[in-house]
């Protein structure tokens, strides 16, 4: 195995591939506050990409409810359980990743699903953590009945569990954008890419016998142009861009500048040793020890930056930004009240509001000389 390093862990790692990262790489962030569970994204994703025969049970996007949600039944649950102690040291992981907890003989260590296990994509939906019997209030921001919904695609990893348990050599990642990719006429189903990816987003499809996942709408990547299931979002709780590595980093990058700037986005599992592409913004009113597991042991302190958003205009006008074009935002700036964004090719795409204006009307209307009622 050759020895790689993982920004996401702060440590070396073994890996079955040499360290050959692409030219950019595709990134995304979630604010998790923001999603509200429509599923609009899955809807947008299904009916562009898995509306054919074998792809029925397929959701390549699907958002689930935590800490009950799965979908597959238990993906993380059971392989958190096989990777046993994930003990964190001052920013570095102390634990093994799939890949170093590997029994001998074998690749990684995971699991294949069975066929029920996906047959409930709305499992836990809108579950909370506790019982509410007579209604509920929050203290100071924290609540003993919590839920979160968690949206989830292929995270596009830099070092995929899928790549390195394909025994074809059928998966492989575009050096041009670090999207991951199944060469359809190489894939003979093994299904080790399924067993093999901690997030089970590698799917089997039983009529043509091949392996298929999220592409991240990658004709659109090549226009400038977000993936389906972020142009969809009525939450705007994405952003697609491009992720550096931390020496890297540009404060005029808006997925740099929230993931590396302000580590306010967070990656989903880094224990796994993937480093995922996909970063969140942790939901803010969650235990601290359930998102310590679920994102790494800068999640408490990501909240922190969250909650001063209000009063700071950079922040604040980077997340007003999110849904606001259809185009991939390469470059951003807030200049006094405004949020700009520029792309890939260096066009201004949009300008937001920092703070919409407020407007207070008086409550009786002198030019009709009627009173104005609030009309629920």
């Amino acid at each position: 195995m050759a020895r790689v390093f993982n920004h996401q862990l702060g440590r070396v790692m073994s890996y079955w591939f040499p360290e050959n990262r692409p030219e950019r790489q595709f990134a995304a962030v979630f604010d998790t506050n923001k999603c509200i569970a429509c599923q609009t994204c899955s809807l947008a994703c299904k009916t562009t990409w898995t509306s054919g025969r074998g792809q029925e049970y397929m959701l390549w996007n699907n958002v689930e409810t935590k800490p009950y949600g799965f979908y597959p039944i238990g993906w993380d649950a059971r392989l958190l359980e096989a990777l046993g102690p994930q003990a964190w040291k001052d920013g570095v992981y102390e634990g093994r990743t799939i890949f170093e907890a590997a029994p001998a003989g074998e690749r990684l260590i995971g699991f294949a699903p069975e066929e029920l296990d996906y047959a409930h994509p709305n499992l836990g939906e809108d579950e909370s953590a506790a019982a509410v019997d007579k209604g509920a209030h929050l203290i100071a921001g924290r609540a003993n009945a919590w839920m979160f919904y968690a949206a989830r695609i292929c995270n596009h990893c830099t070092y995929p569990a899928c790549l390195a348990s394909c025994p074809r050599g059928s998966i492989y990642k575009r050096r041009e954008d670090g999207i991951v990719l199944i060469d359809q006429g190489r894939c003979r189903g093994y299904q080790e890419c399924v067993r093999g990816c901690p997030y089970k987003k590698t799917f089997f499809n039983p009529v043509t016998r091949t392996s298929e996942k999220c592409i991240a709408c990658f004709p659109k990547i090549e226009r400038g142009l977000q993936p389906q299931c972020f142009a969809n979002c009525i939450g705007k709780i994405r952003s697609q861009g491009w992720v550096s590595t931390p020496d890297a980093a540009r404060e005029d990058n808006p997925i740099d500048y929230l993931v590396h700037v302000r580590k306010v986005a967070l990656p989903l599992y880094p224990q796994f040793g993937l480093e995922p592409n996909v970063y969140y913004v942790p939901p803010v009113h969650v235990p601290a020890p359930f998102l310590v597991q679920m994102f790494g042991p800068g999640a408490p302190a990501a909240i922190e930056t969250y909650r001063s958003a209000a009063h700071d205009r950079t922040l604040a006008g980077l997340f007003t930004l999110f849904g606001c074009t259809e185009s991939t935002i390469a470059r951003f700036a807030v200049r006094g009240d405004t949020a700009i964004a520029w792309g890939n090719d260096g066009e201004e795409l949009v300008r937001v509001p920092v703070r919409e204006p407020v407007t207070i009307r008086a409550p009786w209307d002198e030019s009709l000389a009627v009173p104005r009622w609030n009309i629920p």
